[in-house]
């Protein structure tokens, strides 16, 4: 790995080099480490650039590491990695992509992103993305997600993408089987003239599932951002969205969420709120000695925490 990556992955993972567990670190649309556990095993695809990765059932507490780092510019790294978790297992998976460049020239990511969860079994997803270097080529970081949960079965994902990426478009695509759960936290910030998408497509097929899609905005500068979600409830379920954004200077939110009740019992919710950071809690953090920009950022901060 070259320096430029060890920087990146102590920014979007607490990975270090003598972890004992599974793991794959990509670098520049190649591999630059890998390594299998007992109970987690790793191999290349055969026909696409990616990763298998099996997950033994009944694994319990492990973590597995698959962050991708993009180093310079003219790099567009695309990788397909498919996740089975196997019946009862309980697991970590850190993700997370850093891109980075110095020059003139675009640096790009996209990782394709499969969860297969059998019977019972436990995910808990952490994602984190970020865009670094003083280069003027664009910084794009492009996921996409398609998860299918078993019955009674469990995905909590948890994404962040705070400062650096110019231009990213995050989807995500879910299908519930019954009693499964479906937990999302986003957690976004666009400065200057960076772009986010957001776009969320979540059916409920088996009784008694469960979506809980809570998404945190911060729109700074000139950037804009667009949440669209779409729960489709088509058994007796309960599914809930929630948007919240606060706009900074010039920033400008686009907040679509969508339900579809396809059943008498289905029981579905959304919310979606805009706006700026309030007067008096800026004039109350500034009385304890903070200045105005201070002030600020304390209050972006725990919103984006909350």
């Amino acid at each position: 790995m070259n320096n430029i990556t060890e920087t990146l992955l102590g920014l979007i993972s607490d990975f270090k080099i003598d972890f004992k567990g599974a793991f794959n670190i990509r670098e520049n649309g190649s591999c630059a480490g890998r390594q299998s556990s007992a109970n987690i095993k790793i191999e290349s695809k055969k026909d696409l650039p990616g990763l298998d990765i099996h997950i033994k059932a009944g694994t319990k507490g492990e973590k597995v590491y698959i962050p991708a780092c993009v180093t310079h510019g003219n790099v567009d790294d695309l990788v397909y990695n498919d996740f089975f978790v196997g019946e009862g297992a309980d697991v970590t998976i850190i993700a997370g992509c850093g891109v980075h460049t110095d020059n003139e020239e675009e640096a790009r990511h996209n990782g394709v992103h499969r969860f297969f969860l059998e019977k019972g079994a436990k995910v808990y997803y952490e994602e984190k993305h970020i865009g670094t270097g003083n280069g003027t080529g664009a910084k794009k970081i492009d996921p996409i997600t398609d998860a299918e949960l078993a019955e009674d079965s469990t995905l909590e994902m948890d994404t962040v993408q705070l400062s650096g990426v110019d231009e990213t478009t995050r989807t995500t695509r879910a299908k519930l089987g019954a009693r499964a759960k479906l937990i999302i936290r986003e957690r976004i910030m666009t400065d200057g003239n960076e772009t986010a998408k957001t776009d969320f497509l979540v059916s409920m097929d088996g009784e008694d599932t469960g979506v809980d899609l809570i998404s945190r905005s911060v729109a700074k500068g000139e950037s804009y951002q667009e949440y669209h979600s779409v729960i489709k409830g088509n058994c007796r379920c309960t599914g809930h969205s929630e948007c919240d954004a606060i706009l900074v200077g010039n920033g400008r939110v686009n907040a679509a969420p969508e339900l579809y009740a396809g059943d008498i019992d289905a029981s579905l919710i959304h919310e979606a709120a805009i706006g700026k950071i309030a007067g008096e809690q800026i004039i109350k953090l500034r009385t304890l000695g903070l200045t105005e920009e201070e002030a600020e950022a304390k209050i972006i901060d725990g919103f984006l925490k909350a």
